[in-house]
């Protein structure tokens, strides 16, 4: 029993330090939908022919 109560303590430690240096950028707000979902841009596709074609026999 004392190992579970040990374990809670590691893991929530563990959790509050990740959280403390993910200063501003840790939104708790829940899952978004719609206009307020996008909070920067989409990142830029990589163009298709960059893939060499496959060569064929």
């Amino acid at each position: 029993m004392w190992k579970i109560a040990v374990g809670f303590a590691v893991f929530a430690g563990l959790a509050l330090f990740v959280i403390s240096k993910g200063g501003d950028n840790v939104d708790m707000g829940g899952e978004k939908h719609g206009a307020e979902a996008v909070s920067a841009p989409a990142p830029a596709e990589a163009p298709a022919a960059a893939a060499p074609a496959p060569a064929s026999k």
